[in-house]
């Protein structure tokens, strides 16, 4: 069986390589962004899974890069991940296909758990974290 693709894009290398860790511990292949226009060059090119995806991130933000992602593979699962609540963007990152949010600091066994449900095929997309 193939290994599950999990790409981070965040522009915080401290939580990159915290997920990065985590999630290649799990099993996954993992692979990081700092942006925007590296994200989307990895979705073409290794089709991940599942992308972890930050809200906020300079140059092009979250929701473009969500947008995007779903033109190339609507079929790549997408948490979003922000330090603010925005509940209008959250609302709109969800139209646009995001599964769940996670609110920076969150709790990194939620994190995993969601992943590993929605990578193994029994994620619901109703189910929302918030950080601690």
């Amino acid at each position: 069986m193939d290994r599950k693709k999990v790409l981070i894009v965040d522009d915080q290398n401290g939580i990159r390589v915290l997920l990065m860790e985590v999630f290649s511990s799990e099993g996954y292949n993992t692979f990081q962004a700092s942006n925007g226009k590296l994200a989307l060059e990895i979705v073409r090119s290794e089709s991940p899974d599942l992308v972890l995806l930050d809200m906020k991130i300079p140059g092009m933000d979250g929701l473009e890069i969500l947008k995007h992602v779903k033109a190339i593979n609507k079929e790549i699962k997408v948490i979003m991940m922000t330090a603010y609540g925005e509940l209008d963007m959250i609302k709109e990152a969800t139209d646009h296909g995001a599964l769940m949010h996670f609110t920076k600091p969150f709790d990194i066994d939620e994190m995993r758990i969601a992943v590993n449900m929605q990578l193994q095929g029994n994620g619901t997309s109703n189910w929302y974290a918030t950080g601690s």
